[in-house]
């Protein structure tokens, strides 16, 4: 991906686009690609980087829902089973099967747990990532030998899917260009454009020049999240909002917290939510709380009450609260929840999603969750193609694989630990490393990546700060945060580099990404 070429694209194009889609994350990109397999002319814009908001901020879960299930919500688990397995065939390379166990304190609990999970098996059908089974405490033992041990009964093991969000999008984003469409980040849609009374196009800038300009569409797709209220204003000034939005945070810990294969999952927390410490590129990540917050922000921050909360849930499951220390990385996403009469609480309220059109013919999706992205995609398309009056096509995503699919990583899916993250592109990348003594050297000792992965990153997935290379194509930030501080000087070396900047603009991206990543940090 180029973006001089796609920015040139949007800025010149004078024949309408059949789809402008305002957002950039899962479900922007997800409805871009379905948009492009239909043949339709299709442009994305981005007003920060791919995935900066929620889409990279899950807990990293391909999944059908065990919280849902527990609902009683049956329609949203079977379609989100139906996803799951789709996001595995189709990006092998981003997404595997994990183990869960949800170790039992009481007797009771292993039946219950168990015949619950025999249905989730029983409503995967084919698309069964494992069959669940109960056990005994010393199986459980055995499975997880740091899990708190007093009044163990025993547990269940049950199979979900598991993946890495931010890179995922980005294989969207290449799939996409690969289809002939056309996304751009770093570019803010600002105005809608109207021809009598209907939208008709957007006015958007460039963000790293300023630059306004126009763009005609036959349709405009609002799929910006939890911005997705802010959009409808613009559209609708008195338009009531329809999102309440939830936050949940995680920790990063050690390895040495859950050292084996099997993640762990509570089945109800004292919030009443599920919570998970799930084994993620050599570390552990744990979560997820949820607090409702008053407004969306970019970088939200961890609240003092969901920073006790995991450290507490980390005693009473682990034995032990981890030092500010072991707490490698801490981060926040926001997740945009519809809004229903009678909920009582973010947790509570649906993840189902909703297409809505306004009378001025403006498209908005949002709620859902990450595993059902391309269903919620898929639908907003066969609305907002009617809505335009676009030819009529089937979605061809369901088959669909996306970029970086190899036969290699497909075959290695159900075993492989480690997520092969570049998959074909991976050999390529590997070339540039070995091209030089620079390339290939690490970008921290606490770090997996090298700096070929930085290079790459610029030259070939539109990264365009040292955040997008550290938050984003790599996963520095999220896993250790202080390392990626360190690091902050050689990927700011590489971006100057590539992109022709100076040395005034490398230390203003070193200063940025430090403020940024502070926020990261555990500090009592």
């Amino acid at each position: 991906m180029n973006r001089e070429a796609s920015l040139h694209q949007a800025m010149t194009e004078t024949a309408p686009w059949d789809v402008v889609i305002v957002g950039g994350g899962a479900t922007g990109l997800g409805s871009a690609v379905d948009a492009a397999t239909r043949g339709y002319r299709t442009l994305l814009l981005e007003q920060a980087d791919f995935a900066k908001a929620t889409s990279s901020r899950s807990t990293k879960l391909s999944h059908g829902g065990v919280r849902y299930l527990q609902q009683g919500n049956i329609s949203l688990v079977l379609e989100a089973l139906k996803e799951r397995g789709r996001m595995l065939r189709n990006a092998p390379h981003l997404v595997r099967r994990q183990a869960f166990v949800i170790p039992a304190y009481a007797k009771w609990e292993i039946p219950f747990y168990g015949i619950g999970l025999k249905t989730y098996d029983a409503l995967s059908g084919k698309a069964s990532f494992g069959r669940s089974r109960m056990m005994g405490a010393a199986t459980v033992h055995e499975l997880m030998p740091t899990v708190a041990q007093k009044d163990l009964s025993g547990g269940v093991v049950y199979y979900d899917g598991q993946f890495d969000d931010s890179r995922y999008t980005v294989a969207l984003a290449q799939t996409l260009e690969s289809l002939g469409g056309v996304a751009v980040n770093y570019v803010k849609m600002i105005r809608l454009l109207k021809h009598n009374g209907i939208v008709c196009g957007v006015v958007a800038r460039d963000e790293e020049t300023g630059t306004e300009f126009e763009i005609q569409a036959k349709v405009v797709i609002n799929a910006t999240g939890v911005f997705t209220d802010e959009v409808r204003v613009l559209d609708e000034p008195q338009a009531p909002g329809i999102l309440s939005v939830s936050q949940g945070s995680h920790f990063v810990l050690p390895k040495s917290f859950l050292p084996g294969q099997h993640a762990l999952m509570v089945p109800k927390t004292a919030d009443g939510r599920v919570l998970f410490a799930i084994p993620w590129h050599g570390a552990v990540v744990v979560g997820t709380t949820d607090e409702p917050v008053p407004a969306p922000s970019l970088e939200p921050r961890a609240m003092e009450m969901e920073r006790s909360f995991l450290k507490h849930h980390i005693e009473l499951y682990f034995g032990r609260r981890p030092e500010d220390s072991e707490i490698l990385s801490m981060w926040s996403g926001l997740r945009p929840l519809v809004r229903k009469q009678g909920a009582k609480s973010t947790a509570a309220l649906s993840r189902e999603h909703t297409v809505l059109v306004s009378a001025s013919h403006l498209v908005s999706v949002t709620g859902g969750k990450w595993t059902t992205y391309r269903r919620m995609a898929e639908d907003a398309v066969d609305i907002a193609a009617r809505t335009a009056g676009l030819p009529q096509r089937p979605s061809a995503t369901q088959e669909l694989r996306l970029h970086g699919w190899s036969e290699e990583a497909a075959h290695g899916a159900t075993t492989a630990q480690d997520i092969p993250l570049y998959g074909s592109d991976q050999p390529a990348i590997d070339a540039l490393a070995a091209s030089s003594p620079q390339l290939g050297a690490r970008l921290h000792p606490q770090l997996p990546y090298r700096v070929a992965e930085a290079v790459w990153a610029v030259r070939h997935e539109m990264a365009r700060t040292v955040d997008d290379v550290l938050a984003r194509r790599t996963r520095a930030l999220f896993l250790d945060a202080r390392a990626a501080m360190d690091a902050a000087p050689v990927v700011a070396a590489c971006l100057a580099s590539e992109l022709g900047r100076d040395a005034a603009w490398q230390e203003q991206q070193v200063q940025s990404f430090r403020a940024i990543a502070e926020g990261y940090v555990y500090r009592s």
